[in-house]
């Protein structure tokens, strides 16, 4: 199996863990760093997980996976939030940004900037809209090399 197929299957079985515990899913990561693989789960529900609902999580999932026993390397499984400046990725951590604060990064400048932020308001496959406050304006998806929440105070 490869690696995004170990996340798939994870995120198959950390599904319902997290449902029946009314949080959600914002990732599941697995990959190497140095010589260890890591399993990762970001978990997040509104207002911010706590150490108990990762330690929960993990405790079950751990329970799953020494079970099914799908994944064929050594690993360590962690469980922990997405963190304030999460990245988005997927087609929901999209939709659960909009109307949030976001900072871009694109590969080129765009009249004169490499970085912008503000509210995410739009987009599909092919771009993104955000309101800067003074209007809106609209990436092409293939120019940004980073999207993430805006830390807000």
């Amino acid at each position: 199996m490869s690696a995004k197929e170990y996340e798939k299957k994870t995120e198959e079985f950390l599904m319902p863990i997290l449902e029946k515990k009314g949080l959600s899913l914002w990732d599941v990561v697995f990959e190497k760093e140095g010589k260890e693989y890591y399993l990762s789960a970001y978990i997040d529900k509104p207002g911010g997980i706590t150490v108990n609902d990762c330690e929960e999580v993990s405790r079950e999932m751990n329970e799953i996976l020494d079970r099914e026993d799908y994944i064929k390397e050594n690993y360590t499984f962690v469980v922990s939030s997405p963190g304030l400046d999460r990245p988005l990725k997927r087609e929901r951590d999209f939709m659960n940004s909009i109307g949030r604060q976001v900072e871009i990064k694109t590969y080129k400048a765009i009249d004169g900037y490499k970085e912008f932020t503000g509210t995410l308001v739009a987009y599909d496959k092919d771009t993104v809209t955000v309101d800067e406050g003074d209007g809106e304006r609209v990436f092409n998806r293939k120019d940004i090399s980073m999207i993430r929440l805006a830390f807000e105070i």
